[in-house]
């Protein structure tokens, strides 16, 4: 088991095991769609492409051949699992029970893990397309070359009210349906407090909700804001904040957070806690999301 199981001992001053500060949840997998699959790989959705239509000039005309472009969005699963052992011997020891605390743990450690995959598919270079997924689309490529600036730079400075402007205008230029489709943008507590830094941000002036009484902004010009500081860092210590329709990313299950606690006759009849899960997640559409450099 683990060699920290120690501290439960005995001698201890309290009964009661705490778990360590961590994040307990996955912060991202409710904002972005979500499906069960089966199999190595599946189809995370079926796309058809816009088509123009053309005009009419001449009567008796030939009836207009326009072909409809179909293309589609892979997502692969990928496996992660946990375990420990509880030796009887230290649950003698243990004034608290440690099965318990151990599968919350292990439960924690999964959904943080959904989360690194979600954060992962936000700017994958390798994100996979094409009737048989033959074909990779690199978001560097994509956010580099688009008319409309998908890749806010750093500038030397964090998250500002204009770079939001910046996002917010590159999705509805995209014709992203900011009416029925929910934006959401994951910072850091670096990014938050550059927020409460930005009199845009804060004033009533500009927002209906006075984010100076518990000191935190949940949302701002039509975006949800996550807290999570597992996003990545780049070139600079620019941390990669996306800014995205949640109809522009999805999750898939395979199989959800499951675990389950026996004993191990291997082991001396310790207890072991087991817990794993199996997912996947993908970019849907790379018009839908934006990836915000923010110095730190």
């Amino acid at each position: 088991m683990s060699t920290q199981i120690t501290t439960g001992f005995s001698e201890q001053f309290t009964s009661e095991v705490a778990l360590l500060l961590q994040q307990h949840s996955s912060r991202f997998a409710s904002s972005v769609l979500s499906r069960n699959f089966t199999g190595k790989d599946a189809k995370a959705v079926e796309q058809i492409g816009s088509v123009t239509a053309q005009k009419r000039t001449t009567r008796h005309a030939d009836t207009p051949q326009i072909d409809t472009p179909h293309s589609a969005r892979w997502i692969y699963p990928v496996d992660y699992e946990f375990a420990d052992l509880i030796d009887q011997q230290d649950e003698l020891r243990a004034i608290a029970s440690f099965e318990s605390a151990y599968v919350q743990n292990a439960a924690h450690a999964l959904r943080r893990a959904q989360d690194d995959e979600i954060i992962a598919a936000f700017f994958s270079d390798t994100t996979k397309t094409g009737e048989d997924g033959g074909t990779t689309q690199s978001w560097n490529t994509y956010s580099t070359s688009t008319d409309t600036d998908h890749l806010v730079a750093a500038g030397g400075v964090g998250m500002t009210v204009a770079k939001l402007r910046s996002a917010k205008k590159a999705l509805m230029a995209d014709h992203v349906d900011i009416d029925v489709d929910p934006l959401y943008v994951g910072i850091a507590a670096s990014q938050h407090d550059d927020l409460l830094g930005e009199t845009l941000a804060t004033s009533l002036d500009y927002t209906t909700r006075p984010a100076l009484v518990d000191g935190r902004i949940s949302s701002f010009m039509g975006f949800n804001f996550i807290n999570s500081e597992r996003l990545p860092t780049g070139a600079g210590s620019a941390r990669s904040c996306p800014a995205y329709a949640r109809s522009g990313m999805m999750v898939g299950f395979w199989n959800d957070v499951t675990g389950r606690v026996s004993e191990r006759d291997d082991k001396s009849y310790a207890t072991q806690v087991y817990a794993s899960t199996t997912i996947g997640a993908t970019r849907l559409e790379e018009a839908k999301v934006v990836e915000i450099l923010c110095a730190e």
